[in-house]
């Protein structure tokens, strides 16, 4: 027996009905490229990106068709995603940190036909789109393109009635091992994530909160932001592509943000501007910081100088991408803060939705007791379930996807990562996390950023080496960091050398790139008495 419930398919565009239907007046404000301020509301977005259908559908595009982005987080760009989505075709976001010839690799693999774009990207554009046939138009975000190309079409263009299975948006992972790999969402798996995300032991927002999206919407959906917002109706603050720490902190006072999201190398950079200018922060409540291992002295320093709630979230591409967030459980949310930060430093516990297992190499279950680690596998609604043009299996025979993380899970359901599988040191016999290390080490009062990778040793076959960018105007030197290390973690797990380099490489996501520091230091002696 079926339900008599009204078949509702969950598809992206009526998000944005919602949002100028009940929320048609609150602000999306946007940073242009030249520091300037533009305003507008969720109503005038629904016109334009109905604006944007309609052009679209002048151009011939269907359903099914990728289009282009390469921009970062605006009102326009909202507008082009909206646009796109509600008459079926499919948004495809670029990244324009990757390398261009791996960028011109994902437009062609995934079939661009247009591309919108930020004027700011032009240079790169015109160097790879020779290199890209398939692409007919581009289409800058400014008054003589985006603007001209939309202006007088109607503001009425009939969204949906398609299959909420549909294909909605199309993300490339980062190309850590191989080439990257598409991942392509649908508009259930994007409104279903957007709910999860809105849960208050998530993101929490609401109607009342003034959100800062950093994350730019060509990682991972912009951690599903871009949708949750105007869901609930929270004025939205988008910073383009200015996230240095002094931008960042102008747009978080004069516009009242109280929530926000970002890597933590964008926090690591607020907190050096506020420190050098002593400022403040007078209306932020809380931040989700993810994308790599958060320091506890980062979500110390947030708590104790500016009163800031830091929530470590986990996720990946494929899982849309949030995948858990450390929000305290009960028991441990009245313990005083300084108890609390073992956990608060942790990945956190899966929302509804997210399943997470444990397994050892031989596939077998492992207990989740927050100690015994094994291969960290997920399932829900909103988790890849194959790669887009890709003819390779990536579930297992129970619908398992496996993450290449290595974890641990509590009783609690809190998950705490202990490395990437192939970021894990072994030693004598023994695994040694390089971000235990890496989380220790930027506690160092000096220390800017930090990477461990592994460096070849006679002995133990294996040992850590760190390697540390300072932070400006300071100096050190190997044994200061290791005495810091060793009186806070056991001798075996203690890096033997520290290098220190002016600049450390960063992947396009704002993580280390460990690939670059493993070729670079390949051939790095490590100290014989170690």
């Amino acid at each position: 027996m079926l339900g008599l419930m009204q078949d509702w398919p969950l598809t992206v565009d009526r998000v944005l009905d919602h949002a100028a239907t009940v929320h048609g007046t609150r602000e999306v404000v946007s940073r242009r490229a030249d520091g300037g301020i533009e305003r507008t509301t969720y109503a005038r977005i629904r016109d334009r990106a109905k604006q944007v259908s309609n052009a679209l559908l002048t151009e011939g595009v269907r359903p099914g068709d990728r289009i282009g982005t390469v921009a970062f987080n605006t009102a326009r760009h909202l507008e082009a995603w909206y646009g796109v989505m509600g008459i079926g075709a499919v948004v495809h976001t670029l990244n324009p940190r990757l390398p261009p010839e791996q960028l011109a690799w994902i437009i062609n693999h995934g079939g661009d036909r247009m591309i919108l774009a930020d004027r700011v990207c032009a240079p790169l554009l015109e160097a790879i789109l020779p290199a890209c046939p398939g692409v007919e138009k581009v289409l800058y975000f400014d008054p003589e393109g985006f603007d001209a190309w939309i202006e007088g079409r109607p503001t009425d263009c009939a969204w949906g009635g398609f299959d909420e299975n549909t294909a909605a948006g199309l993300c490339y992972t980062s190309g850590t091992t191989g080439d990257p790999k598409g991942v392509l969402y649908s508009h259930r798996s994007n409104v279903l994530h957007s709910m999860m995300a809105m849960q208050p032991d998530v993101m929490g927002i609401s109607a009342r909160d003034v959100v800062l999206p950093i994350v730019p919407m060509f990682h991972a959906n912009g951690w599903g932001i871009a949708f949750s917002a105007p869901m609930v109706g929270s004025k939205m603050v988008m910073p383009g592509a200015r996230l240095d720490g002094a931008s960042v902190h102008e747009l978080i006072e004069t516009e009242g943000v109280t929530f926000s999201a970002a890597v933590p190398t964008v926090w690591q950079m607020l907190l050096q501007h506020l420190d050098a200018t002593g400022g403040k922060l007078t209306t932020l409540q809380r931040v989700v910081i993810g994308g790599s291992a958060v320091p506890v002295s980062l979500i110390r320093a947030f708590h104790d100088r500016y009163g800031v709630e830091v929530r470590q979230g986990w996720g990946m591409t494929e899982m849309s991408p949030l995948g858990s967030v450390c929000t305290p459980t009960a028991s441990i949310a009245d313990l005083p803060f300084e108890e609390q930060l073992a956990q608060r430093g942790k990945a956190g516990r899966a929302p509804f939705a997210v399943e997470m297992r444990l397994e050892d190499d031989e596939g077998r279950r492992v207990v989740h007791d927050g100690q015994t680690s094994g291969r960290l596998k997920v399932r829900g609604p909103a988790v890849a379930g194959a790669y887009f043009g890709l003819d390779k299996q990536v579930l297992d025979a129970d619908g398992w996807f496996d993450t290449g993380d290595i974890a641990t899970i509590d009783a609690e359901g809190v998950m705490q990562i202990t490395d990437r599988a192939k970021d894990l040191i072994k030693s004598g016999g023994e695994w040694i996390s390089s971000v235990d290390i890496e989380n220790v080490a930027v506690g160092h009062p000096k220390v800017a950023v930090a990477g461990v990778i592994a460096a070849a040793h006679p002995k133990w076959a294996e040992r850590p080496l760190l390697v540390v960018q300072l932070k400006p105007g300071h100096t050190s030197d190997c044994a200061e960091l290791l005495g810091f290390l060793a009186e806070r973690m056991t001798k075996w797990q203690t890096p033997d050398d520290v290098v220190f380099i002016e600049v450390m490489p960063l992947g396009a996501t704002g993580k280390v790139d460990k690939k670059v520091l493993r070729a670079r230091f390949a051939d790095h002696q490590l100290p014989t008495a170690g």
